[in-house]
């Protein structure tokens, strides 16, 4: 009678469990079962793992195989507990040596003829080995992912005869290293935009304090441009917020892409995009379309024709900075603290006001209906985008006030950097008793908000929003207190008509 115990990991939520691999050999007719609430593909795994020991030159033993997944009541998933199945049944019929793998964790799917193949997951299950100071060993595919935890010790190797060697001691595997990283993310600038200096300013205001905006006005203005711009100008990432970003990446359909590491994302889901789609789901919780763009950007071009039942699903991620996912028989919580843009035109054929715009009044009210006044509340900034001069669009015309997003994202993370060294978080988290603190108006612009509110028929949450966005127009300009014009703008971000 043999045992053997291997490490692995995994994937629930943006966190990756510990998964012990315990395989026992016993007398009896020759067959193998896994225990421990395997799903279909971990199941299947038996009979990948027979082919690639027998394909790797090792022998696979014939006796009873019993392989338990602990905890038993955390369900397993997808080919990444292949290459551990593997290497416990050769340390069980001492192949290997077992104190080889005591100190290690493995994760890997592999092919029949032993190759090791890429699995998603990789950087939350990197995490977690370096915090229990364990050496991973996974597929060369996923070592520049791993690289990126620089705590974290780890292999890369192509097949599982590579891994053996490794184990033995005869032929070490290259410790995993990241792919250069280039510091400058390829965003587009800023300087593209022509006219709309009012818009450029009502974006650098959004990405010093982190605020939502909505762009209101006809098509072909630059509403989709400025906003595929805001993550130019954003502050650069700190290493919690890469990893952290980086992690829900590693764990969706596509993956990570190392290349994109330190970049904020940008997001645009179309139109059509269902609720699951938006917030996420599946029978296995999956980070929808505003986790991954937690720390980034979420645009949603034409906003009115989101399925209105979709766009309400925002209102509570908005507020909260996360997303709670639960299912029958799985429950997942996924960071979502995205910073928000959004886009639409001011009636359905997007020309109101002139003439060739033929919309009736009742089609302009059902059109902007769509948007509910709660979440129209919880946008922080409403900004018009008229039609531009024709004569900007001359290649010979100058524009006096445009400027690179180098230049503007210099300005955005001074005036972060005094929001951080005054109270440790950009100005749109502020909560109620912060914003009583850093807030504060002299009695005159007190005044002048509250006739604001009454004349503009805006809640209670949106007078707070104002004074958020006061505190960063200040921030901008250098100003310890918000002065007077400095509330005036932020007012003015309020006052645009959406039909609500």
């Amino acid at each position: 009678m043999s045992i053997a115990k291997v490490y692995s990991r995994a994937v629930t939520g943006i966190h990756a469990q510990e998964v012990t691999i315990e395989v026992h050999l016993s007398n009896g007719l020759p067959s193998l079962s896994i225990v421990g609430m395997p799903e279909t593909a971990v199941k299947e795994s038996k009979d990948r793992v027979r082919s690639a020991i027998l394909n790797s030159q090792f022998t696979f033993p014939q006796q009873r195989i019993t392989i338990n997944l602990a905890p038993a009541d955390l369900p397993k998933e997808g080919g990444r507990f292949d290459l551990p199945i593997a290497l416990g049944i050769l340390a069980a019929s001492n192949q290997i040596p077992l104190r080889a793998i005591a100190d290690k964790e493995f994760i890997g799917e592999l092919g029949l003829a032993g190759e090791c193949r890429s699995v998603r997951g990789v950087l939350p299950t990197a995490l977690a080995a370096s915090a229990a100071k364990r050496t991973l060993i996974l597929p060369e595919i996923n070592a520049g992912e791993a690289a990126l935890i620089e705590q974290c010790e780890s292999f890369g190797a192509d097949n599982l005869l590579a891994v053996c060697a490794h184990l033995h001691g005869q032929q070490r595997l290259n410790l995993a290293s990241s792919p250069d990283l280039s510091d400058a993310a390829d965003y587009p600038d800023l300087i593209d935009i022509r006219g709309q200096s009012h818009a450029r300013r009502a974006l650098e205001i959004a990405a010093a304090g982190s605020h939502s905006i909505l762009f209101c006005g006809p098509p072909g203005t630059g509403k989709t441009m400025l906003a595929s711009r805001l993550p130019g100008i954003l502050t650069t990432m700190s290493e919690a917020e890469a990893v952290e970003t980086a992690a829900i990446h590693s764990i969706a359909s596509n993956g990570f892409d190392p290349g994109h590491w330190r970049q904020r994302p940008f997001r645009s889901p179309h139109h059509t995009a269902s609720a699951v789609a938006l917030v996420g789901g599946g029978s296995h919780p999956r980070p929808g379309e505003i986790s991954l763009a937690h720390n980034g950007v979420l645009f949603l071009d034409e906003l009115p024709e989101f399925d209105r039942r979709v766009l309400e699903v925002l209102r509570e991620p908005i507020e909260s900075g996360k997303i709670s996912v639960s299912r029958a028989a799985h429950q997942a919580e996924f960071p979502a603290r995205f910073q928000l843009v959004a886009a639409m035109n001011p009636c359905p054929c997007g020309y109101l006001g002139e003439s060739r715009c033929r919309c009736t009044e009742e089609q302009v009210r059902r059109y902007r209906a769509k948007v509910s006044g709660p979440l129209l509340d919880r946008i922080d900034m409403l900004v018009d985008v008229p039609a531009v001069d024709k004569s900007l669009l001359r290649h010979q015309h100058v524009d006096a006030t445009a400027e690179y997003s180098e230049q503007v994202r210099h300005r955005v993370e001074k005036a972060r950097k005094r929001q951080l060294e005054r109270q440790r978080k950009a100005n749109n988290l502020l909560d109620q008793k912060e914003i009583e603190d850093v807030c504060l108006l002299s009695e005159d612009d007190y005044q002048l908000v509250e006739k604001a509110i009454v004349r503009l028929g805006l809640s209670a949450r949106a007078y707070h929003r104002i004074l958020k966005v006061a505190r960063t127009i200040a921030d901008l300009a250098g100003s310890r207190q918000i002065q007077t014009e400095h509330l005036s703008e932020a007012i003015s971000y309020r006052r645009l008509d959406v039909g609500h």
